[in-house]
């Protein structure tokens, strides 16, 4: 899967910019993740140090693979709207690439997770050149679950992740 460094650094969709996390978004981020709503269902809020260390991680994703989570932001405003994208994780001993997502509540209801994820799709098939994606959240998170329906995601199993029940589906590349 080599991947072309700075293909992916910037993307823009209809609605949102799509970016390679930088140090300068560390506040951002902390700020998320301080957040009970938005974290409800991305694991629980986590300490300023746990962001920082996350944060980290998404760069030294970035630095191994060329693609990763992005921050995202309003193109217009600049205004933080989230983070997601692609990551490489192992799934009951699997290799695999997740498609992730999460808002900042406000812009929750505006299609904008689908729009990330569509975009993570995209970049996964088209210029990572994976054949295959996965993409999960608990059971009770109806919300995220239609907008893995929606990016194309079937369901395939349940599974236990981070020690809670998660539903697990998968994305085929075409062809």
């Amino acid at each position: 899967m080599p991947v072309d460094p700075g293909v992916l650094d910037r993307v823009e969709t209809a609605r949102l910019l799509l970016l390679r996390p930088e140090e300068s978004d560390r506040e951002v981020l902390r700020e998320m993740h301080r957040d009970d709503r938005v974290m409800a269902t991305l694991g629980g809020t986590r300490s300023d140090a746990e962001s920082d260390v996350l944060l980290d991680v998404f760069r030294a994703h970035w630095a191994a693979h060329h693609f990763g989570y992005w921050i995202v932001r309003d193109p217009a405003s600049g205004r933080f709207v989230g983070r997601g994208g692609l990551r490489l994780l192992v799934v009951d001993g699997t290799p695999e690439i997740e498609v992730g997502y999460g808002l900042m509540s406000e812009f929750w209801g505006r299609g904008f997770a689908t729009e990330i994820a569509e975009a993570s799709v995209r970049a996964a098939f088209d210029v990572v050149g994976v054949r295959s994606l996965v993409c999960f959240t608990m059971p009770s998170n109806a919300k995220s679950r239609r907008v893995m329906e929606k990016a194309g995601f079937r369901y395939e199993k349940d599974f236990v992740h981070a020690q809670l029940p998660h539903r697990l589906c998968r994305l085929d590349a075409p062809g």
